[in-house]
């Protein structure tokens, strides 16, 4: 089997909302995310969600009161996201169909190690954002260790990965990944993410639905990252000479 064959997703498509299923730990990230995404700032709030999938960040971002635009290339995971109240958009994560400032949130969940150019998905996820809005995401370090984890362990263990799913050679240095953040004016820090072990214990044993996620330092494996979009210095100059321009005319 070729790595990285995307089209695994559409032959699992039907597994999606299994919370035992093949895409179990995607519920496990999707409950994370959505503890790093502020509530919505108003009606009409948008949230855009990068390679959705089936839509799994669905019921979280109901309840955050956000409409939920989902964009993915696959068409058997936007027929299910839409049934669950996804607006389904079909586009590459390089060049996402959506307008400039668009978003007031953008999830990048479990993608970056599916594409060749991480770094232009970051700028999208730049270009999509107002200035102030949230960018959460969550991926998988370009390290040895994340190697023998992500993928000899974790493809042979219920719970994790389709098997041949990841491709090492597209894992995240987390250095570039920092340094393009902030070249398209994304303020970015990451996290290290592992499930919780007395959770997954209880997961195989019938007792839980899902696993949480726990943070940690290391982001030698699964990590995550939380940034937001700064405001273009320009035109935080032209807003502030507005503002100071109203206060003398007050």
């Amino acid at each position: 089997m070729r790595r990285n064959d995307l089209a695994q997703y559409d032959e699992l498509a039907d597994q999606w909302w299994e919370p035992a299923g093949g895409f179990a730990m995607l519920h496990w990230l999707a409950a994370s995310r959505a503890g790093h995404v502020p509530p919505a700032p108003g009606p009409g709030a948008v949230l855009v969600d990068l390679a959705c999938g089936g839509g799994l960040m669905a019921p979280h971002v109901s309840r955050l009161g956000y409409r939920h635009v989902g964009v993915d290339l696959g068409l058997a995971g936007l027929r299910v996201a839409r049934e669950h109240g996804v607006v389904p958009v079909r586009g590459s994560v390089l060049a996402v169909p959506l307008a400039d400032g668009c978003a007031d949130v953008v999830l990048a969940g479990e993608v970056l190690e599916h594409v060749d150019d991480a770094e232009q998905v970051i700028a999208e996820c730049a270009r999509l954002l107002r200035p102030g809005g949230t960018l959460v995401l969550d991926t998988i370090a370009r390290t040895r260790l994340a190697h023998l984890i992500a993928v000899r362990i974790a493809e042979r263990v219920p719970g994790g990965p389709p098997p041949g799913i990841h491709d090492p050679a597209l894992f995240v240095d987390r250095r570039q990944l920092l340094a393009a953040a902030d070249r398209v004016g994304i303020d970015l820090r990451l996290v290290g993410l592992r499930p919780s072990v007395r959770d997954v214990v209880a997961w195989r044993l019938g007792r839980r639905t899902g696993v949480r996620m726990r943070q940690m330092r290391l982001t030698t494996v699964l990590f995550a990252g939380y940034g937001t979009r700064r405001e273009d210095p320009w035109r935080a100059a032209e807003r502030r000479a507005t503002e100071s321009a109203r206060t003398v005319g007050s």
